[in-house]
């Protein structure tokens, strides 16, 4: 028997800003833009919205971002569902999760979730962006400041370390994480709205200097500004929108926790190992029947432990799982089809989101995966802390 809320709502509408480097708007301006784009997307009204869930990205760490005074600068008017969420990168799938829920209960009809910041500055560097957010204002005092003296601060460093951990124990190579960032340039180069359009290979990859070793800047993910906005509707009314419905089988997350102990294994057992079994359970369908991978991927370890802790291999097993292409164009797990955060756009869970709609609508263009029946869309954050994910399809059930 099919889960009660198995393809019960559908994404409608996909709103998309310019992202990259591209000035002169605030995240709210961002965020505005996009929201209307979704909304024309979806052939609704502004009066036919009656929900609103926003994630603000960095700049909201600094009072800068998105927030609840959308609604009035937006024009939205008596809504019946009103958040600001934030679990960092998973919260673009949380948002999709917790709107069809409000769908199924009556509490709204359509729902718009949507992503925006504005961190790059004309003049200033990526690294720039984040890097005053990475060491918090003001002195790290008490047990705090053990860490920073020891340099461990911002997310390069907690994921260097998962890195290198997986590779003590398991025997993962520098190669193997490349493949994962030359696979996704290769998508990247397909795609008419990626930043990073230029091909690479093995060897640019290593060429490309340290950030913090295990970690090459190839391993790491963009910065970007821009917005990104979804609608999510009644599967009921979908089958009628202008667009072609996307709609969830299967939602799930998994947080796991570290209380920074000997004995912790955060580095290489994910949320994404106890959201699997939900996800997969309330789609009907399991690791072997996903067609298409949208994957959280901040970094190139990020995609290796997720696709192993989604059961696409065993455990330990993900570097040679990853080699000679098997990601890529024409690979038999298309994976981050729009080049992802790496080489796409970096807009935290809104990137494999969004590439999940482009791909189960089949507007794919050039990069489009020819069969797309199930796509696996995931969303990860803190030091492998939050997950969140979502099995989408263009079929109803």
């Amino acid at each position: 028997m099919a889960h009660p809320l198995r393809g019960a709502a559908a994404i409608t509408g996909l709103g998309m800003t310019p992202m990259g480097r591209v000035y002169g708007k605030s995240a709210t301006e961002l965020a505005a833009d996009a929201i209307r784009l979704a909304i024309a997307d979806a052939g609704l009204k502004k009066e036919q919205v009656d929900g609103l869930l926003i994630n603000a990205g960095v700049t909201g760490a600094t009072g800068g971002g998105i927030g609840l005074n959308l609604q009035n600068y937006v024009g939205l008017h008596k809504l019946r569902l009103l958040n600001h969420m934030n679990a960092a990168g998973s919260t673009a799938a949380q948002m999709v999760q917790y709107a069809t829920l409000a769908i199924t209960a009556g509490m709204a009809n359509h729902v718009v979730c949507v992503f925006a910041d504005a961190p790059l500055h004309e003049g200033s560097s990526a690294g720039a962006a984040y890097g005053g957010q990475a060491r918090n204002p003001g002195r790290p005092r008490g047990m705090a400041g053990l860490y920073a003296a020891a340099g461990y601060f911002g997310a390069n460093t907690p994921y260097a370390l998962a890195a290198r951990r997986h590779m003590s124990l398991y025997g993962t190579t520098q190669d193997q994480l490349g493949a994962i960032a030359v696979s996704q340039r290769a998508w990247a180069v397909k795609s008419p709205i990626a930043q990073m359009r230029e091909p690479i290979t093995l060897e640019d990859y290593h060429a490309s200097r340290w950030i913090i070793e295990p970690l090459h800047l190839l391993d790491c993910c963009l910065v970007s500004n821009g917005a990104v906005a979804v609608v999510v509707s009644s599967a009921d009314v979908a089958k009628d929108m202008p667009q072609p419905p996307v709609y969830v089988h299967g939602m799930a997350q998994g947080h796991p926790g570290d209380d920074g102990r000997p004995g912790s294994d955060w580095e290489t057992e994910t949320g994404a190992r106890i959201a699997a079994q939900r996800v997969f359970s309330m789609a009907g369908c399991g690791p072997n029947e996903i067609d298409v991978c949208e994957l959280y991927d901040c970094y190139t370890y990020t995609v290796l432990v997720t696709i192993e802790d989604y059961g696409f291999c065993k455990k330990g097993e993900g570097g040679p799982f990853v080699e000679n292409g098997r990601l890529g164009p024409g690979g038999s797990l298309p994976t981050n089809t729009g080049g992802g955060e790496l080489s796409g756009y970096y807009m935290w869970g809104m990137t494999p989101l969004s590439e999940a709609i482009i791909q189960g609508r089949g507007h794919g263009g050039e990069r489009q995966v020819a069969k797309h029946d199930r796509i696996l869309c995931t969303g990860n954050g803190g030091n492998l802390s939050y997950h969140a994910a979502l099995i989408l399809s263009p079929h109803a059930n």
